[in-house]
């Protein structure tokens, strides 16, 4: 039996083959303890169910790779972020006392 192919790399990434959808994006939510029907349905309906569960055959089946692939992309963000927080810093700190006197939907 052929087994369809489900993930494509590109653009330094993984991506559920023919979507905009990235392999990232369905592994984070099943490791939120989320079901496949629950990803599909209420995530990524432009997804079938096949293609949500070979993301996720594809990720338990290389799971050292791409939890490494995961955790370098995460700290390549967290970089970013602390790079572009200190060269706009004025402006992180106009929308930070903004945020602060903006009321809530709690309030």
């Amino acid at each position: 039996m052929n087994r369809p192919d489900y993930i494509e790399q590109r653009d330094n990434g993984y991506w559920i083959l023919g979507t905009r959808v990235s392999l990232d994006s369905v592994v984070y939510r099943f490791l939120e303890g989320l079901s496949p029907e629950t990803i599909q349905a209420d995530c990524f309906p432009t997804l079938t169910l096949d293609q949500v569960y070979g993301a996720i055959s594809y990720y338990l089946t290389n799971r050292a790779e791409i939890d490494r692939y995961l955790r370098e992309s995460d700290e390549d963000y967290e970089a970013f972020r602390q790079r572009n927080r200190a060269e706009y810093s004025e402006a992180h700190r106009r929308l930070d006392a903004m945020l602060e006197e903006t009321p809530t939907a709690r309030s």
